[in-house]
């Protein structure tokens, strides 16, 4: 028998099966593939050989699965340098803020200082399917050098990452490729399919037609969660900050949000016909104000606790044409694709509610958007549940949301009082090792409080509605330990980062075998 961590295995495996011929035969091999396999097939990663030869300058988190290696650059700009001279660029940076995605998308891979599992750097990381190693603590950079535990390094020097171990390297690595286009792996995820289709739906976290159809190249089934603040990076972040900053009811609050509405249009469009007739579900703006405003915060707007403070639905509720702009962007983008020819179809997700309260009120406004619609590309009106006490109040909610979503991450952060940009790098390493947590709550759902919070809601929401749908769009829509728990409490669709769709495929496929045993 091969070795159960080799491509070699695997093939040995499926053709066996096939030989055979039977559902269990199927069964058996989808059973016995592990995550890690696939994960490491579906990746490039750092060829043994080559990692020994290198000085290990350090081991932050995993963040983002695979392996790169490139020149050090500390800065977004000077990645979009290194790349305009046909160079490739690691960017090495304490932390990412959305002004940086410009850059962090041309980058080889992302290490940063700060962060968790649920960081920007990370999250957008995996999205993208750049590999990304977070929370590196030991790490000090200054404007064109960085030191590690004694080594000194400066810009343009060679470093490798690998963003499945965590590991940072001095020098350029050999790496060895991946394997995605292999009829073996899709043999494997078409056979998981036919084991979970009837129970549970695997959809994407994209935000841009091109992630759209990656993510369908990997089997998505729809996008549970369409992130609209990412589109308001590079050129347009000036844009949504000036209409921050603006009067309510100013000449600049206008012309900002015409501009936004027609940008945003135009790329809900893409993503929309990209799935169609799948479903897209668009998550209006949630973003805490110092990622979108930057260092250079006004006092008017400042908090002490950002992730906390006026985000999400609030700032909605402070700015009423955030949210209308918004909408008006769906109805026309809806149309749009209409007019070519596809059956797009889209949902309206609004987050960070605690009350009915605030869902009826921007309900409200989204329908005055919407009545003029044709009736057959009208939105389903859902909410996030990513606080305890929309958890706990699930029933009430449910009057009056078409669907719910789970925001893990945010969930994850408020139940435990972690902040999930600090907490990993800081605190979470040591519960590990004295046994506090079993495992990382932002990687692997905590079934005992998040875990409750989610199979309370489950129930109240459903005894409200019956037929209510319910999804997970948090990362934790990735983790096969986590699906299979979600599949338990009931959960309709996962939906996570595209790169991770082939693994959520195979786990549901696993949890819903396990569960018939």
């Amino acid at each position: 028998m091969q070795n159960e961590h080799s491509l070699d295995w695997l093939m040995e495996l499926l053709q066996n099966a096939k030989t055979e011929g039977t559902d269990e035969a199927k069964k058996n091999a989808v059973s016995s593939v592990s995550a890690s396999l696939l994960e490491s097939l579906l990746h490039d990663s750092v060829s043994a050989d080559s990692s020994s030869e290198l000085e290990l300058l350090g081991t932050g988190i995993a963040a983002s699965p695979g392996a790169a290696s490139g020149i050090l650059c500390f800065s977004s700009d000077a990645v979009l340098d290194a790349t305009d001279r046909g160079e490739k660029a690691i960017l090495v940076c304490n932390e990412t803020t959305p002004a940086d995605e410009i850059g962090m998308r041309m980058a080889e891979g992302i290490v940063t200082v700060r962060g968790g599992m649920a960081s920007h750097a990370a999250v957008v990381a995996r999205g993208w399917g750049i590999p990304a190693v977070v929370g590196l603590a030991d790490l000090e950079i200054s404007a064109e050098s960085m030191t590690i535990d004694g080594t000194h390094l400066e810009y343009g020097t060679h470093i490798s990452m690998d963003g499945t171990t965590g590991n940072v390297f001095a020098g350029k690595v050999q790496l060895q490729k991946s394997s995605d286009e292999l009829a073996e792996i899709q043999t494997l995820l078409e056979w998981a399919d036919e084991i979970r289709s009837d129970q549970i739906q695997i959809r994407t976290n994209a935000d841009t037609g091109e992630d759209a159809a990656k993510a369908l190249s990997f089997g998505a089934e729809g996008i549970g969660l369409c992130r609209t603040e990412h589109m308001f990076m590079g050129d347009r972040l000036p844009l949504i900050q000036s209409f921050i900053l603006s009067e309510s009811g100013s000449e600049d609050e206008k012309k900002s949000l015409e501009v936004l509405m027609e940008a945003q249009r135009e790329d809900l469009a893409e993503v929309i016909e990209a799935m169609a007739p799948y479903p897209v579900t668009i998550r209006l703006l949630d973003a805490p104000l110092h990622e979108f405003l930057g260092p250079e915060i006004s006092d008017e707007w400042s908090e002490h606790n950002p992730m906390l403070g006026t985000r999400g639905v609030r700032l909605a509720i402070l700015r009423e044409e955030l949210y209308r702009m918004q909408t008006r962007a769906i109805v026309g983008a809806l149309q749009d694709v209409k007019e070519m020819g596809k059956e797009p179809k889209a949902d309206i997700m609004v987050p960070l509610v605690s009350d009915v309260k605030e869902l009826d009120l921007v309900r409200s406004w989204i329908e005055q958007e919407v009545s003029y619609l044709e009736a057959e590309l009208h939105p389903n009106i859902g909410t996030m549940i990513e606080t305890p006490r929309a958890s706990i109040t699930a029933e009430e909610i449910a009057e009056s949301a078409d669907f719910f979503s789970f925001g893990t991450n945010d969930l994850t952060q408020l139940v435990f009082g972690f902040s999930r940009d600090d907490i990993e790098s800081r605190v979470i390493g040591m519960y590990l090792n004295e046994g506090i947590l079993s495992a990382n709550p932002f990687e692997t759902l905590d079934q005992n409080g998040v875990g409750h919070m989610i199979q309370h809601a489950v129930a109240k929401g459903r005894k409200t509605d019956p037929d209510l749908e319910i999804g997970v769009c948090g990362e934790h829509g990735g983790d096969p330990e986590s699906i299979a728990f979600l599949l338990k409490a009931g959960i309709d669709y996962v939906s996570c980062s595209p790169f991770r769709v082939p693994i959520a495929r195979l786990a549901a496929a696993q949890a819903v075998i396990s569960s018939s045993d």
